[in-house]
């Protein structure tokens, strides 16, 4: 040990605590927070101001990054080349930061994680809008401190017109604590700070209405509203985001295009954990994924299998993937060199309490200045005004030392003044530069009263703060990039398909599919149709059904079985498609087929499911009605929905509210008509009470309707085509297990009955006939007859067809009608000329 040296013994609990104390503050303070003023952490400014002192502005040439590097380096950050270089890159990257500070010339990587190339190949300058964030630096707008080794000085925060912190964003990791700020659209902040500046006493939620949401670089969609919302309130909050996708025919196959992916995302890795979940079979229906990706913009398209439904395929994509990410908002800065938890009105105020600051520094930098000038000014009129005598003064006198003195003394100058008039040039003694001089004076002047009134109203000052950022939003304000889906959110993912309308059919072989409604067009009746479904020979459509995506489809077999599954999990399939085999959806049985189906609402609605009732009717007479809330629970193997008896099977299932009429139709003509309220609720084991009598063994019933008001009709079609309307009223209410009433004259031209509906004028119908054509006609040209005539031909049956399924659906306002040759029907009186329309003769109608 050296003369003179001694050991200290330290406890190292305390050593290692107050060491620890001290590497933490320097870490939050100077190395992982920025300063809530300009958004800035320290490493970023230096990187900013280093250009500055630099001269690599905006309209200079590019310099050799390693040069920036080498001059912030040794001047200002002894931290290690490889932490400026990447501010910098990361400064320059589009895909990084919202508004880009760097103006980057070579690779600076790219967004699937490409590194950039080193940086003595790259160049670099500032962009136009970092000179905005130094703009006035000159004029002692902040304050400066000395550099690490006390030989230059820096600035302490930057004197920013740009709101840094609001439109770029922050992340870093200080020690205990971290800070993740979203960047935001400049126009939109501009627009909040204005109304802040406005109204001091502005709620979150007003300028809410000014900053919607954050607005990432990379676009996306975010998903929900809530975490904007806790995040803008409390500093804290989880924004998710969502890429932008479209679903797209290419080549005849269904693709998914995604043009925007969430921010930080990193698209490679993305691509390659997605075909990994694809080859593990995690995700289904993805046939193979491409990255059509260029320099026009981004384009990753996932080719979806055959028999794919790409919406269940997308929200997958999002559930498993990073198609789907969340932002989780954390806003900390330094406030004043401490780290303090913001929101949006936090960072907003302090923003213009820093502007403020500038200007008040600024004008009176600008004040001290114009002051002295015009002292310096009133001098040099005075010494104009008395030329001869300050000349002849100067001439006189031995040296400058003594010419200012003898100045001084005679005309009660200032040492300022007299120096000024000693180095005064001789051009400055023409008339016209003592003209200049004095209007400079007056200028000046003016300008000085101007500044002291700046200095004195701070309404003016909050003017010209406003004035500033208007110019900034003028010149780099833009549209938002991330769009918002208010609706989204912690919902289920099938929230993303929409609930338009589709057509459900389900043939007689048992294949389903849904259709967009907009697909089938209006026909008047007679006409011969549109091809509805290509089947096969032996294969017809029997169930036609009119729903929306979000409902939830119960079957009913005609064993009795009853399964459960979402409309919009049905494959989609055009007008002309085959459809899914109904067994590869549920589990039903291969001897078993579905004979009803219903669509219901939310399942777990609890007051939903106890107000409404299932109603069953058996093909030999039998009906059953049973509290919807028994079938909320389904199982993936069915439940029992009745106890079928043998010989006997479900024939149709119809969903009320109790308080509804039941209409029976059989085969031999007849109907049947009684309240609902006549068959108690049984359990789903039960198989029923009788509901009608048949004529004979042959006989068996058609169909069954709900009836739940006395204005619309009853609709009644045999299976040659003819089919009429009737009152409901003609039917008279009766006790069930009767007999029923002749609802349509039965004959060899007519055929069996096969349908019975309730319509109104509202309704079209649509008529399936056993070969696959689909017609759909308006039931308002059906006029009401009575209930025992024969009615009209509604479809023309070619080589012996016969009538599959009617049903109706609601009428459209923007439904077209037209005839089968695609002719546009304009009005009613146009629709009676019509050859497609084959008017009723007398004899049709007896």
């Amino acid at each position: 040990m050296a003369e003179g040296e001694k050991l200290i013994p330290i406890n190292i609990e305390d050593e290692m605590k107050s060491a620890y104390i001290d590497y933490s503050m320097s870490v939050i303070v100077s190395r992982a927070l920025p300063d809530v003023r300009d958004g800035l952490k320290p490493v970023h400014r230096r990187v900013l101001f280093g250009m500055h002192e630099l001269g690599v502005r905006s309209n200079t040439a590019h310099k050799k990054s390693a040069r920036i590097v080498g001059e912030v380096l040794g001047k200002y950050h002894p931290h290690g080349d490889t932490s400026v270089y990447d501010t910098m890159v990361r400064m320059a990257q589009e895909w990084s930061l919202r508004y880009m500070l760097v103006d980057g010339q070579g690779n600076f990587g790219s967004v699937d994680g490409d590194s950039p190339a080193a940086m003595r190949y790259t160049e670099a300058r500032m962009r136009k809008i970092s000179e905005e964030m130094l703009a006035d630096i000159d004029k002692d707008t902040v304050d400066h401190t000395l550099n690490f080794d006390d030989t230059l000085k820096e600035p302490t925060v930057l004197p920013t017109r740009i709101p840094g912190l609001l439109v770029n964003g922050a992340s870093g990791i200080a020690v205990g604590m971290a800070t993740n700020m979203p960047p935001h659209n400049l126009t939109e902040v501009v627009n909040g700070i204005t109304a802040y500046i406005e109204n001091n006493d502005i709620e979150i939620d007003e300028l809410m209405q000014h900053v919607t949401a954050p607005d990432f670089p990379t676009g996306g969609i975010i998903y929900g509203y809530d975490g904007v919302r806790e995040a803008f309130k409390t500093g804290r909050g989880r924004v998710v985001l969502r890429a932008k996708a479209i679903i797209e025919e290419v080549k005849g196959r269904e693709c998914i295009i995604v043009s925007e992916i969430p921010y930080q995302v990193n698209k490679a890795d993305m691509i390659k954990k997605t075909a990994d979940l694809v080859n593990d079979k995690k995700i289904e229906g993805i046939a193979s994924i491409r990255d059509e990706s260029d320099r026009k913009g981004m384009r990753i398209v996932y080719v979806l299998k055959r028999d794919a439904i790409p919406n269940i395929v997308l929200n997958t994509l999002y559930k498993y993937t990073a198609l789907q990410s969340s932002f989780s908002v954390n806003n900390i800065a330094l406030v004043k060199g401490r780290p303090q938890m913001l929101n949006l009105k936090d960072m907003i105020h302090h923003f213009v309490e820093h502007r403020h600051e500038v200007v008040v520094r600024r004008t009176e930098f600008e004040l001290k200045k114009a002051e002295d000038r015009a002292h310096i000014l009133e001098g040099l009129i005075i010494a104009s005004d008395n030329i001869d005598e300050v000349i002849a003064l100067i001439r006189a006198s031995s040296n400058a030392e003594e010419a200012r003195n003898k100045l001084i003394e005679r005309f009660e100058l200032s040492e300022i003044q007299a120096r000024a008039i000693v180095e005064m040039r001789l051009r400055q003694l023409t008339g016209l530069e003592q003209d200049k001089l004095r209007e400079e004076y007056d200028d000046i002047i003016k300008l000085i009263e101007d500044l002291k009134d700046i200095l004195a109203r701070k309404e003016r000052r909050m003017e010209i703060i406003q004035e500033e950022l208007e110019e900034i939003k003028a010149k780099y304000g833009d549209e938002r990039r991330t769009s918002i889906d208010v609706a989204g959110g912690d919902v289920s993912i099938t929230d993303l398909i929409p609930d338009e309308k589709v057509v459900l059919t389900i043939s007689h072989a048992g294949y389903v599919k849904r259709t967009s409604l907009v697909e089938y067009k209006t026909q008047n009746r007679g006409g011969v149709g549109q091809k509805g479904s290509t089947t096969r020979n032996e294969d017809f459509l029997e169930h036609l059904f009119v729903g929306t995506n979000h409902q939830y489809l119960i079957f009913f077999t005609q064993k009795g079985k009853c399964f459960w599954i979402r409309v919009f999990e049905i494959p989609e399939g055009s007008k002309t498609s085959k459809g899914r085999a109904i067994q590869n959806l549920i589990n039903i049985e291969p001897d078993d087929k579905v004979k009803a189906f219903i669509c219901t609402n939310d399942l777990k609605d609890e007051e939903y499911i106890n107000s409404r009732y299932v109603i069953m009717a058996t093909k030999k007479g039998q009906v059953k009605k049973t509290s919807l809330e028994q079938y909320s629970r389904p199982r993936t193997n069915g439940i029992n929905a009745i106890t079928i008896k043998e010989g006997d099977e479900l024939l149709a299932a119809k969903l009320t509210t109790g308080d509804s009429q039941v209409m029976l139709a059989v085969k031999s003509g007849k109907a049947i008509r009684f309240e609902e309220e006549k068959t108690r609720p049984m359990g789903r084991n039960a198989s029923g009470v009788r509901g009608i009598t048949l004529a004979d063994d042959n006989d068996e019933v058609i169909g069954m309707v709900a009836v739940n008001d006395s204005e619309s009709n009853v609709l009644v079609v045999s299976e040659n085509g003819y089919g009429k309307r009737s009152l409901v009223e003609d039917y008279r209410v009766t006790n069930r297990g009767g007999k029923g009433v002749k609802t349509i004259s039965i004959t060899e031209k007519t055929g069996n009955l096969v349908a019975i509906n309730n319509v109104t004028d509202e309704d079209d119908l649509m008529i399936i006939n056993k070969s696959g054509i689909a017609i759909r006609m308006a039931v308002s040209e059906l006029r009401v007859m009575g209930r025992a005539t024969q009615g009209v031909r509604l479809i023309n049956l070619k080589n012996g067809d016969t009538i599959a399924a009617v049903t109706k659906v609601k009428k459209d306002e923007d439904d077209i009608e037209v005839d089968e040759d695609g002719e546009v029907i304009v009005n009613d009186a146009e629709k009676t000329d019509n050859p497609s329309i084959e008017k009723p003769s007398s004899d049709e109608e007896e």
